[in-house]
Parts: structure tokens; sequence; C-alpha cells
């Protein structure tokens, strides 16, 4: 199987001013390519060049895991933004998040904290967990994918993800990310 960049959700320049053209032409078209194509030299010619990437996730270790993840993540990572997101989620996941996190504003503050906090490159993550809601974060490549936990929304905190609009800025990013871009809709689906 031959591995190809997902189109971006939305044009590159669709999430201004919150993310630049530029970041999108050094994330997107520099760091997200060169794991695939990572990916597809590791693989190439071997059984696991068949599998789905979920399954090359799921299955593998070391460097094929690395890339394999990484665009994995990547692709999930710009199916979580949209123009014109943020807000609240509504409906269900609505509803599980007040459950689990006590508000809306809880949940906000804890992902924020943990984003914040994550020492080095990695990921924030809104998560099912069995029946629960959690937040957690990832380093490097890893991904709760891994973990048998079920994805809804992720926020990309390795440095390459902010550094052109934002600098050092980690909390400014995560904030914009979470007032502005987070895209509640593909969050409510994967609860689904």
């Amino acid at each position: 199987m031959k591995f190809e960049m997902k189109p971006l959700p939305y044009a590159k320049n669709a999430l201004a001013p919150h993310l630049s053209e530029e970041s999108f032409g050094f994330h997107y078209e520099k760091h997200h390519q060169a794991y695939l194509t990572n990916l597809e030299k590791l693989i190439g010619g071997t059984p696991e060049a068949e599998k789905s990437l979920e399954d090359i996730v799921k299955s593998s270790s070391g460097k094929v895991f690395n890339n394999a993840a990484q665009v994995w993540n990547h692709d999930f990572f710009w199916a979580s933004m949209k123009p014109n997101g943020g807000g609240e989620p509504t409906g269900a996941l609505a509803d599980a998040i007040k459950r689990d996190f006590g508000s809306f504003a809880d949940f906000k503050k804890q992902f924020s904290d943990a984003a914040v906090a994550q020492f080095g490159s990695g990921w924030a993550w809104l998560v099912k967990d069995g029946d629960a809601l959690k937040i957690v974060t990832t380093s490097n490549a890893d991904t709760p994918l891994a973990k048998g936990q079920k994805p809804l929304l992720t926020c990309d905190v390795w440095e390459h993800a902010y550094y052109i609009d934002y600098r050092n800025l980690r909390a400014k990013f995560v904030e914009t990310f979470l007032n502005s871009l987070a895209n509640w809709d593909f969050a409510a689906s994967n609860f689904a």
C-alpha cells in the first residue's frame, strides 16, 4: 500500500490569523511529509506495507512506530481544527465533559494546564477511556491509539506546531487552539 498525504480539510490560509500559511508550509508540507516519506522507506517491500496506517501504529515499535504514529497524529490534529472553531461542544459530548470535568471551563483549564506542562515535544488529547473522558498527554510520537483509548481531539505541542506564529508562547497557542480553532464537531463525531 502506498500511503499518501491526506489533504488538509481546509486551505492552508483558512486558520489565519490564528495559524499562518507559513506555519502550514513548514508543519504540513515539511514535517508531516517527512514522517510519511520516512515511513514508506522503512516499510516498503515488507508485510507492514499492506497494513492500514492505524494497524501499523497499533502493532509496530521503534522507527516504524515513530513515523507511522506521527503521520496518524498529524492527520488527526488537522481534523481537530477548523476555521471559526473553538467555542463549546454541544449535545452528548458537552454532557460527558460536564460529567467528567465538572464544567466546560474546568475542562479547558485542565486541558490547557496539561498541554502547557507537557515536557518537551508531545501532544495533549481529549480521549474516551472506557466510559469516561480523560485528558492525557503523550511524548514525542506516542498516541492514545496505541493504548486502547479513543482519541476525540488533540493539540500538537511540538514547537514546530506553533513556533512560527507564537514563538515560545505555548500557553498562548493552546489558549488560541481552544478558543478559536478546536473542531468540536469532529470531537463529537469521534465520541458518538
